[in-house]
């Protein structure tokens, strides 16, 4: 059996047991290691702390639905046990392969299969499809000129003509239309601009003003003025492993994905606090309800009720002013201008 040893006794009494953890969990299909550490753990963002990996194990992380996960104490200290009679190292073989799992029978179980930190297939279409870019980005980049015939709209499998200096040697680029500004409520500051992905276009030639490009995909109409940028996409780490800043961070939502008026669950939301203010990727912060200010009836004037917290998140895409978060715990509904601290 593979034991998951704690890493320091300081770390250990900073976690809270679940009271009502099974005596075993089977991993399904979909689960996260948040999910798994919140069946056992009272704050699942102190997953590593018992999911410390032994010297010998190359990577704790590669769990797969059917795996049983088990709390023991090991000393009077609880750790998390795979209690499938097999050491974890035998998950993983090689990242560059299948991997073997030792059953009474050798079983291919494909890398993939392996359970992720959070459900990244929420924070996938955000690392594809949407950019944060400055004002001299935007005035840097080429941009969509006319369609055939002077058009200034144009779709699916059109032609058309963009002005600008491309990346060199580079034949696929995105399409992007810039939206709103992220501001900063506090210092009043713009952070940059929002970009949203329309299409994919493919280019065909350039001349000595112009490069032809075709729209090889589109999700909407594509407008004179949209910017061209080569094609790319940020890495998201499948394990994303939590941590408590050790530093106090005061931040605000600024913006949420998807056009919502109410963060719940799963949303992706703008913070006004980045790497300059010490906000790295992996951080868990806490999201406060702020308090009302209240007419005190009884002796007169007003009182500001305390903020209470509504839910947490986990920084995943950090930027030197600002930062983007995936709501993963929602106790109330939150909203844009939601205070952000330590929880």
């Amino acid at each position: 059996m593979a034991i998951l040893t704690i890493s320091s006794l300081t770390a250990v009494a900073q976690v809270a047991v679940n009271p009502d953890h099974p005596d075993v969990y089977v991993v399904q299909l979909g689960d996260t290691l948040w999910d798994i550490s919140a069946v056992f753990l009272r704050d699942p963002w102190l997953w590593p702390e018992i999911w410390q990996i032994n010297s010998q194990v190359a990577n704790p992380h590669l769990i797969y639905p059917g795996d049983q996960m088990r709390l023991v104490y090991v000393d009077g200290q609880p750790r998390l046990q795979l209690d499938n009679g097999q050491s974890v190292a035998n998950n993983m073989n090689s990242a560059m392969s299948p991997v073997v799992k030792l059953t009474p029978e050798m079983t291919s179980i494909p890398l993939v299969e392996a359970i992720t930190s959070i459900p990244l297939a929420e924070i996938q279409e955000f690392f594809t499809a949407t950019r944060v870019m400055t004002e001299e980005e935007i005035d840097l980049a080429p941009y969509m000129v006319a369609g055939p015939e002077s058009r200034i709209l144009v779709g699916q499998s059109d032609e058309f003509y963009v002005r600008g200096q491309l990346a060199a040697g580079v034949g696929i680029y995105q399409i992007f239309r810039i939206g709103d500004r992220y501001r900063d409520p506090e210092t009043r500051k713009y952070l940059g601009y929002r970009a949203e992905a329309m299409g994919t276009a493919r280019f065909i030639f350039q001349s000595e003003d112009v490069s032809k490009f075709n729209i090889i995909r589109s999700s909407q109409e594509i407008l004179a003025g949209d910017l061209l940028l080569p094609l790319a996409q940020d890495d998201i780490d499948p394990i994303l492993f939590p941590e408590v800043p050790s530093i106090p961070v005061l931040a605000q939502i600024i913006a949420v994905e998807g056009g919502v008026s109410h963060i719940g669950q799963l949303d992706v939301v703008a913070l006004n606090k980045g790497l300059e203010a010490g906000v790295r990727n992996g951080h868990v912060l806490a999201v406060m309800d702020a308090g009302e200010r209240v007419r005190d009836r009884v002796q007169g004037g007003s009182v500001d009720l305390p903020d209470e917290k509504a839910g947490m998140l986990i920084i995943f895409k950090s930027l030197p002013s600002m930062s983007f978060g995936l709501i993963l715990e929602a106790e109330t509904t939150m909203a844009i201008g939601d205070p952000v601290t330590n929880p």
